[in-house]
């Protein structure tokens, strides 16, 4: 028989899970009853012993700690993740640990190293690390992965395949036939999942996909793949993230070209800020706070007992019309010298890369 977890325990209490680990971690925090009813029924199913011995006193170790490792602490993206963690932890009676390793496979894994010792668990967000990295680190602790998948940990992500079919729905419907596709950086996994979904909804819809970058997910490299974009006859750009397309559409506005009149472009995040550029910018919505919270209130869970899936969590997105989109006007430009063009069949996987500036 596998041991009791806390979910057994809440199941039969009669409570939610989170309930139980703040029965254990902040007993004042809880009412006396439901805490009597909590430690009844984990004595009769014995977790309380199983839960004693993982709490005994690790000598560097900080007890009821979760860390929550993200790529870019000063990327709008990482900003309603972070609370969604801290809320988590908070109602569990935990601290939460957060470290920034500014895009880097090399600073993230020495940052987890680093820390292994000293939590009960690790939520990583947008890792750039190696599968067998991240195998590694789900061999010694308990692992939650936001936007990643490996089999050997517990896996939150967006449905991007989803959002990307609808943004590619949107453009087609206003009359673009060809989307160019500004790739985020070369270790991100959730590019290359948005690279793939665009392809095939390019396929499946009659249209053309094209690909520029890779670039760095920040305006700045968004104001440098402008010039790219206006390279090439592109009338709808879908952009690895938001940040990247706030940069377009600031660059193409500072070439001289108009958006959405000349060029449609669209996001992917939903940051705060897509309301705030001029104009607004059209985008695929993460549940962001969600994936957060999940991913922490899953971390705690493993660490206390709980057996992973092994099937990621897959949370909804929707596409957010805003006036960065628009009608094609059919008086457009000719392509740039040296152009390619690429079908976005998803049989042929030719694709046509121009190396953005890093």
């Amino acid at each position: 028989m596998s041991r009791p977890t806390i979910y057994d325990v809440a199941r039969e209490a009669g409570v939610a899970a989170s309930t139980v680990s703040r029965a254990y971690a902040r007993p004042g925090r809880v009412n006396a009853d439901t805490a009597q009813r909590i430690f009844e029924a984990a004595e009769k199913l014995g977790y309380r012993t199983a839960t004693a011995l993982s709490r005994q006193p690790r000598s560097g170790t900080v007890q009821n700690a979760i860390a929550l490792v993200v790529a870019d602490v000063t990327n709008p993206f990482y900003g309603d993740i972070i609370k969604g963690a801290y809320e988590a932890a908070r109602e569990a009676g935990y601290q939460l640990i957060l470290s920034h390793t500014n895009e880097s496979p090399k600073v993230e894994r020495q940052t987890i190293e680093q820390e292994l010792a000293q939590v009960d668990g690790v939520v990583i967000a947008s890792s750039r690390m190696t599968d067998s990295a991240l195998r590694m680190v789900a061999k010694q602790k308990a692992v939650v992965l936001l936007n990643r998948i490996i089999p050997e940990a517990n896996c939150v992500l967006n449905d991007a395949e989803r959002g990307i079919r609808r943004a590619a729905e949107h453009l087609a419907s206003l009359g673009h036939d060809k989307i160019t596709y500004v790739a985020g950086p070369e270790t991100s996994w959730s590019d290359g999942v948005r690279w793939r979904a665009l392809r095939q909804a390019a396929a499946d819809l009659g249209l053309e996909a094209r690909r520029l970058g890779p670039y760095e997910p920040t305006v700045l490299a968004g104001l440098g793949a402008a010039l790219h974009v206006a390279e090439t006859d592109a009338t709808a750009v879908q952009a690895y993230n938001d940040q990247l397309a706030i940069g377009i559409v600031k660059g193409l506005s500072r070439l001289g070209m108009v958006v959405p009149e000349q060029v449609s472009v669209v996001g992917f995040d939903n940051i705060i800020f897509d309301e705030l550029v001029e104009p607004q910018l059209t985008t695929i919505a993460s549940p962001l706070y969600r994936m957060g919270f999940t991913g922490v209130q899953n971390c705690i869970a493993v660490a206390q007992g709980a057996k992973p899936s092994g099937r990621p969590l897959v949370l909804p997105v929707r596409l957010v019309v805003r006036r960065s989109t628009a009608q094609r006007r059919r008086n457009k430009t000719s392509p740039a010298r040296g152009t390619t063009r690429v079908s976005g069949s998803a049989a042929n996987d030719a694709t046509s890369i121009v190396a953005g500036s890093r």
